[in-house]
C-alpha cells in the first residue's frame, strides 16, 4: 500500500509536502515507502504517522535513512502525529530517539 501525498501550503509560495503513512508498515510497503520519500527528496517534508497500526523494522530503516538523508541535504524532515503503535515499536526497536529528535542526527 502506498503512502498518500498531499501537499500542504505553508507560508508565501512555498509548499511543504505530507507524506500520510499507511496503516500497515511491513515488508511489503518498505519498497514502495521508499520509492515515494526518494521522488521528495531535496523537498520539505512532513512525515503524519497518525494512522499506523503496524510497522515492521524494514519500513523504520527507511524512515531512519530517509531522516538522515534530508539532515544531509539541510532539509526539513519531521514525524508528526505518530500513532502508539509506530512509537512504541520504535522505542522497541531502539530508533525511537533517532527517528523521533532531530539533536540525535549528527553528521
Amino acid at each position: 500500500m502506498r503512502a498518500k501525498r498531499a501537499k500542504v501550503p505553508l507560508t508565501g509560495p512555498d509548499r511543504r509536502n505530507v507524506v500520510v503513512l499507511a496503516p500497515v508498515l511491513d515488508l511489503k510497503a518498505a519498497a514502495p515507502l521508499a520509492d515515494e520519500l526518494i521522488a521528495l527528496r531535496g523537498t520539505d517534508i512532513t512525515i503524519d504517522g497518525t494512522g499506523v497500526q503496524r510497522v515492521g523494522a524494514q519500513c523504520l530503516q527507511v524512515l531512519l535513512a530517509a531522516r538522515r538523508t534530508w539532515a544531509a541535504d539541510r532539509a526539513e524532515f519531521a514525524i508528526v502525529a505518530a500513532s502508539e503503535q509506530l512509537q512504541a515499536t520504535a522505542t522497541l526497536l531502539g530508533t525511537s530517539a533517532a527517528l523521533f529528535d532531530s539533536a540525535e542526527i549528527s553528521l
